[in-house]
C-alpha cells in the first residue's frame, strides 16, 4: 500500500522529532549521571602539623571543621590523613614525602617549617598553610598579595605593638623586656624584631636569648629573669609547647609573661591581645574548601590575616604575680580563672 506524498512527510517529519528527543533524552540522563557523580567525588588531604600544643591543635581542628561547614566531612566525602612531626625534621620529610607519593587532593601545613618542607617536594599539590606569620619571609610565595605558586593560606602575625601597649598598661614600671625564641623559627625573628623596635621607640629597652630546643628554655630564662621586669614571647613553637616550663622560672622570680597568643596565656602566661586559633584555623579550611571545589587556585589566592582578636587575661597568675590588671582590660577580656 502506497502513502500520498503528504502523508510519507508527514511522518518523516514525526519520525525525526522522536529521534530528536530520544537523542536529547540520552544527552540529559548522561548529563544528570556526570553531575551526579561530580558531586559525590571524594578527596584526599593530609595534615601535617609541626608540633603538639593547644594554638596548633586548635588550628588544626579549626581546619577540619572549616572544611565541614562547606560539605567536605571525614568519612564522607573526604578522606584526612593527620600527621604530626613532633618537631623533628626527619618526621617532617618522611610526611612531605608520603603526602606526595600517594598523590593527594591538597596539604594543609600547619606552621612555618611544615610548609617549607613541603613545599619543597611538591610545585603542584595545592598547599594551604595556618600559623604561619611571613609567607614572604619564608619564602613560601612570590608575594602575599598574589603567591603566584602553589601556597597560600592564612597568617598569625601578631599585632605586636598593641601587645606592647597592653604589657605598658599592665605593667607601666617596666623598663626591660626579656624575650626568649628559637633561632630557627624565622617567623619567631620576625616578630621580636618587630616587638624591639617598637618597645625600644617607646623607650624600654630588650634583652633577648635565643634557643635551639626545649632543653634550653630553663637556661635561657635563668639568664633573664634577673636582668628584666617582664618578658615578651612570640608565638614561637617551641616555646608554645614548653610554657610550663618557662613559667616554672618566671613565676617564682614574679616575672609576667606577654605572650603572643590565648593557648599560651592558658599555659602559664599572663596576657595576650592575640589571635583565636581555631577560628583562624576555620578561616584556613573555608580558603581549602575554595580550592576543592575548583574556585580559586593557590596562586592567586591572596594570604589572608586572622580575622578575630582578643584580650585573654589569666587572672590566676595575676593574683600569683601580685599584679592588679586594671578594670579597663578585665572588661572586654576572656577570663583564665
Amino acid at each position: 500500500m502506497f502513502m500520498s506524498k503528504k502523508l510519507k512527510d508527514i511522518t518523516l517529519g514525526l519520525t525525526a522529532v522522536f529521534s530528536l528527543a530520544m537523542i536529547a533524552g540520552c544527552g540529559s540522563q548522561s548529563s544528570n549521571t556526570e553531575n551526579s557523580s561530580s558531586s559525590q567525588k571524594s578527596f584526599k588531604i593530609g595534615i601535617v602539623q609541626l608540633v603538639e600544643h593547644n594554638a596548633l591543635d586548635a588550628a588544626n581542628k579549626g581546619f577540619v571543621e572549616g572544611l565541614k561547614e562547606r560539605g567536605y566531612e571525614e568519612g564522607k566525602n573526604l578522606t584526612i590523613d593527620h600527621q604530626n612531626a613532633q618537631a623533628d625534621q626527619s618526621n617532617l620529610q618522611n610526611i612531605a614525602q608520603r603526602f606526595v607519593n600517594d598523590k593527594v587532593d591538597l596539604i594543609c601545613a600547619i606552621a612555618t617549617p611544615a610548609a617549607q618542607t613541603v613545599a619543597n617536594l611538591t610545585k603542584d599539590i595545592p598547599i594551604v598553610g595556618t600559623a604561619i606569620t611571613d609567607y614572604e619571609g619564608a619564602k613560601l610565595v612570590a608575594s602575599n598579595k598574589e603567591p603566584k605558586g602553589n601556597v597560600t593560606g592564612t597568617s598569625d602575625m601578631n599585632p605586636i605593638k598593641e601587645q606592647i601597649d597592653l604589657l605598658m598598661k599592665i605593667a607601666p614600671n617596666a623598663k626591660t623586656i626579656g624575650t626568649i625564641y628559637c633561632s630557627s623559627e624565622v617567623n619567631s625573628e620576625v616578630q621580636v624584631n618587630a616587638m624591639k623596635e617598637y618597645a625600644e621607640s617607646k623607650g624600654l629597652k630588650v634583652e633577648v636569648a635565643t634557643i635551639s630546643t626545649v632543653n634550653d628554655i630553663q637556661q635561657a630564662a635563668q639568664s633573664l629573669v634577673g636582668k628584666v621586669d617582664i618578658l615578651y614571647e612570640p608565638t614561637d613553637n617551641i616555646i608554645a609547647s614548653a610554657m610550663p616550663t618557662l613559667a616554672a622560672i618566671t613565676d617564682p622570680a614574679k616575672k609576667a609573661i606577654i605572650c603572643g597568643e590565648p593557648n599560651m596565656v592558658k599555659a602559664g602566661g599572663l596576657a595576650t591581645y592575640g589571635i583565636d586559633y581555631y577560628k583562624l584555623g576555620i578561616q584556613t579550611g573555608q580558603m581549602a574548601a575554595d580550592i576543592l571545589d575548583g574556585k580559586a587556585k593557590p596562586e592567586s589566592m591572596a594570604i589572608e590575616m586572622a580575622k578575630d582578636l582578643k584580650i585573654t587575661i589569666n587572672k590566676k597568675n595575676a593574683a600569683s604575680l601580685g599584679i592588679t590588671i586594671p578594670d579597663e582590660l578585665l572588661k572586654d577580656a576572656d577570663i583564665v580563672e
